[in-house]
């Protein structure tokens, strides 16, 4: 057993490095909060089929800033696994880069918005959870919330998706590549039923 004396005191974390995360969770917060309100705010107003041109441009930055997060784990800045991280977030760039960008006509179905829904609320709640937890705060509702809508959005989120991903493989296969179109209808069948039960 070693001795208390000679025992190495905890290292404080870095205000610098604390106020950075504080003010990075807290940005992505309100940018997702902002993809949900204009998301709910078109579906209600004017229909599902304008979701793409009022927020698809704007939820794409959106969740490009998310590649932070893969620098963040490369660096040792947050302590989150790097290969899951990069997992994450490529497979929401498959999505905004891969499939929406280029088939903004996808966006003109439910499935689209009914993503954001999901995307957004489990964002926003990670986010904010995580902003206020590293500001000294850990409010019970936000801390249930982060550990159990997963149940609900995360099949909400992936099964459309997958949607999405299997209406560009025709598409893909005349505006792209036969290739590209091979490799969605491969990810779609292969892929998304083992995450669907995982």
């Amino acid at each position: 057993m070693a001795d208390k004396t000679t025992a190495k005191p905890a290292r404080k974390p870095s205000p610098v490095k604390n106020g950075y995360l504080v003010f990075y969770n807290a940005v992505s917060a309100i940018l997702w909060l902002t993809v949900l309100g204009r998301t709910v705010g078109v579906n209600v107003v004017r229909g599902p089929h304008l979701a793409y041109p009022a927020v698809g441009e704007f939820c794409k930055w959106t969740q490009t800033l998310a590649g932070m997060e893969v620098l963040h784990s490369l660096f040792g800045v947050v302590r989150a696994p790097f290969l899951t991280t990069f997992m994450q977030v490529f497979s929401r760039y498959a999505i905004v880069w891969g499939i929406t960008d280029l088939f903004p006509q996808l966006g003109a179905s439910p499935a689209y918005s009914s993503m954001l829904v999901a995307w957004s609320l489990t964002e926003v709640t990670r986010y904010s959870y995580f902003a206020l937890t590293l500001s000294g705060w850990q409010p019970s509702a936000l801390h249930w919330l982060r550990y159990h809508a997963f149940f609900v959005l995360y099949p909400l989120g992936i099964s459309s998706e997958a949607w999405l991903i299997w209406r560009a493989v025709e598409p893909a296969q005349y505006a792209v590549h036969p290739l590209y179109s091979t490799i969605l209808w491969s990810y779609v069948v292969f892929v998304y039923p083992p995450l669907e039960t995982a």
